[in-house]
């Protein structure tokens, strides 16, 4: 699916579910609340933390749909166009990042 895309299909859901959207600060604040519960699994998953009793078996999959669709309400919210975002960011990081990282001796196989 195309960021375009995307965007427009969260548009829609807002306007005929949602309601309105949320202000640009309390999604920002939901954004962070979103990314703690996908760092809580990745932490229990994959890091050295071990999982509490009680805790549910999470599905990091859908914490990243859920900090992605949040970050596309605040993208609408603010008219910022993703696919021209991240393609600028990505030729930043071509640009920027060309030997920075095969030049560095921690990341050596």
């Amino acid at each position: 699916m195309e960021l375009s895309v995307a965007q427009k299909q969260v548009d829609d859901w807002i306007k005929k579910v949602g309601v309105r959207y949320f202000s640009e600060l309390t999604n920002t604040a939901l954004l962070m609340e979103e990314v703690g519960e996908l760092a809580r699994i990745m932490a229990r998953r994959y890091g050295d933390q071990s999982p509490k009793p009680g805790d549910k078996k999470d599905d990091p999959a859908d914490e990243m749909a859920d900090v992605l669709f949040v970050l596309i309400c605040l993208a609408n919210q603010t008219g910022i166009d993703l696919t021209i975002a991240f393609e600028k960011n990505l030729q930043k990081k071509y640009l920027r990042d060309a030997d920075r990282h095969k030049n560095n001796p921690k990341l050596a196989l």
